[in-house]
């Protein structure tokens, strides 16, 4: 009695397996798209919200803000170069922005992914091709960095767009996705 009972068991799971391999489970053609290698699986790919977006934001100001007391500031010590100014045009600010726009920009080249975004598992991805060109990387980190700043709500859209995409993402059709490690 009790080898049949395991007998019905092994039946039961062996059915149970091939329902299961028969429910499509497996891909077919149609759920693939050619137009872009991050598009292979839709199901695979997360895009990065709102939240997981801003503390890598943060981490990275802080990355920069060590570059800049670490270098910068010494360095402008040194050269005799006035730290207290504060406006838009003094030699620190222009300092600070240069140094700024350098790392996202090189990061994002070189990495497709700055120091907060590795840490949070996280990359920047065109939605179109396989490889971010330099005019993408520079539209989206100077120019549409620019745009979502002083329009405050081109940040806030990643919280409800379905890409999670701000407004500097909208313009150069990228994406930010979590990283499957």
């Amino acid at each position: 009695m009790e080898n049949e009972n395991q007998k019905s068991l092994t039946q039961s799971e062996e059915t149970i397996g091939t329902t299961i391999a028969e429910e499509n489970l497996v891909p077919n053609e149609e759920q693939f798209s050619t137009t872009s290698t991050y598009d292979l699986d839709k199901n695979s790919i997360r895009y990065a919200g709102f939240w997981m977006r801003f503390w890598a934001y943060l981490l990275d100001l802080i990355v920069i803000g060590s570059i800049e007391r670490l270098i910068v500031k010494p360095l402008f010590r040194m050269l005799e170069i006035p730290l207290l100014e504060f406006n838009m045009f003094a030699p620190i600010s222009i300092a600070s922005a240069i140094i700024f726009y350098l790392y996202f920009v090189l990061m994002t080249k070189y990495f497709n992914q700055t120091l907060g975004k590795m840490v949070f598992g996280i990359r920047v991805i065109d939605l179109k091709s396989e490889k971010l060109s330099w005019g993408t990387i520079l539209f989206r980190e100077w120019i549409g960095r620019f745009i979502s700043a002083t329009v405050v709500v081109g940040y806030i859209l990643v919280a409800f767009l379905p890409k999670k995409q701000g407004l500097h993402d909208l313009f150069t059709d990228t994406s930010v996705v979590h990283v499957e490690r």
